[in-house]
């Protein structure tokens, strides 16, 4: 076998050997490489199998086929796809469309309904959405069952006279539901001369009263949503005892300002005592004021003004920074009362 000559017999011409030696001397970058002795003999022996086709002594190795997402990937999620439409199909029109802003239009209050977009909306109006118990009233303690049912309908009245009056929603002072308390409660009786004259956390007008300032705010519309009950039961010394657990609904708008809606709203707990005249200092037809509290969102912080101050405008994110609330949960714990702090919530729905 000559210097050029292939194990298989082939052989390399001169020209092509010299070329190769003058190359890879010279070190050019592009200079074939010479295989080895032990590379041509494989290639030798892989030629001659029946079948085979050898691999180049320095071919790439073989790509390895590629993966391929399995078919239950897919179908995974077209039913993650369909689910969602299936939920929430207003949502997937929202995005094809870009109608959340036409949608948030639709559920605001307007002077015509002012309860659009609200729980309140499907509510009773005023006196009729503050329920009586609905069973016929008993004797309790030392009243009779008339006498139970004449001071259950008191007890509405001074909720009637208190919170939903239009003269006193004007800020007017709210006689009709003063005269229904007993005048012989001192505590209460301090409370109704000081809170008016200059109000404060322990003497504010709206423990008792629904207020807003004439220069500030007015009532859109002649209704205002209610819900809630009264129950009783025998309290102290034979005593009857009315609770009253009633949501009332305002809404308002600026005085002078513009066409912004807002829905103030006010939850109050009342605890009245219809006591014996024998056995405590009291006048006929009025009761005393065991316990009072309340919780309002959209109605004002800081500093009591015995009003409730609807946050319009850019006062709204400043007015609301505490917790989240809700006021429509009637099932959780609440309340103001004379001796509270409590921060004003942000409400979730109005």
């Amino acid at each position: 076998m000559g210097a050029g000559a292939e194990p298989d017999g082939s052989s390399r011409s001169d020209e092509e050997w010299e070329r190769f030696l003058r190359e890879s001397v010279a070190g050019t970058a592009d200079a074939p490489k010479e295989p080895s002795a032990r590379a041509r003999e494989v290639a030798r022996r892989l030629r001659a199998e029946p079948g085979r086709s050898p691999e180049g002594w320095r071919s790439p190795p073989p790509a390895r086929p590629k993966r391929r997402v399995g078919w239950y990937v897919v179908g995974l999620l077209a039913v993650l796809a369909l689910l969602f439409v299936a939920l929430a199909p207003g949502r997937v029109v929202d995005l094809v469309t870009g109608s959340d802003a036409s949608r948030s239009d639709a559920q605001r209050p307007t002077v015509q309904d002012p309860f659009r977009g609200s729980p309140a909306a499907t509510w009773a109006s005023g006196a009729a959405g503050i329920t009586m118990p609905k069973e016929a009233a008993r004797a309790v303690g030392w009243m009779s069952a008339a006498e139970v049912e004449r001071a259950l309908t008191r007890s509405r009245d001074f909720l009637v006279a208190s919170s939903l009056d239009r003269g006193v929603l004007r800020g007017e002072r709210p006689e009709k539901a003063i005269a229904l308390i007993n005048p012989h409660q001192k505590d209460v009786q301090h409370l109704l001369k000081t809170a008016f004259r200059n109000p404060g956390e322990k003497n504010d007008p709206l423990l008792l009263f629904s207020r807003f300032q004439p220069s500030r705010a007015h009532l859109v519309g002649d209704v205002v949503k209610t819900r809630g009950a009264l129950t009783y039961r025998e309290g102290e010394r034979g005593a009857l005892q009315v609770t009253a657990d009633v949501t009332f609904v305002y809404p308002v708008a600026r005085t002078g300002g513009d066409d912004e809606i807002l829905r103030t709203i006010v939850r109050r707990e009342l605890v009245l005592s219809w006591d014996d005249p024998d056995k405590v200092s009291t006048e006929p037809g009025t009761f005393s004021i065991t316990s009072y509290k309340y919780a309002m969102t959209n109605g004002g912080c800081g500093t009591p003004t015995g009003y409730l101050v609807p946050p319009f405008g850019p006062d709204r994110q400043s007015d609301e920074s505490g917790r989240e609330v809700d006021p429509y949960d009637q099932d959780s714990p609440f309340g103001r009362d004379e001796s509270s702090q409590d921060e004003c919530g942000r409400a979730t729905r109005s």
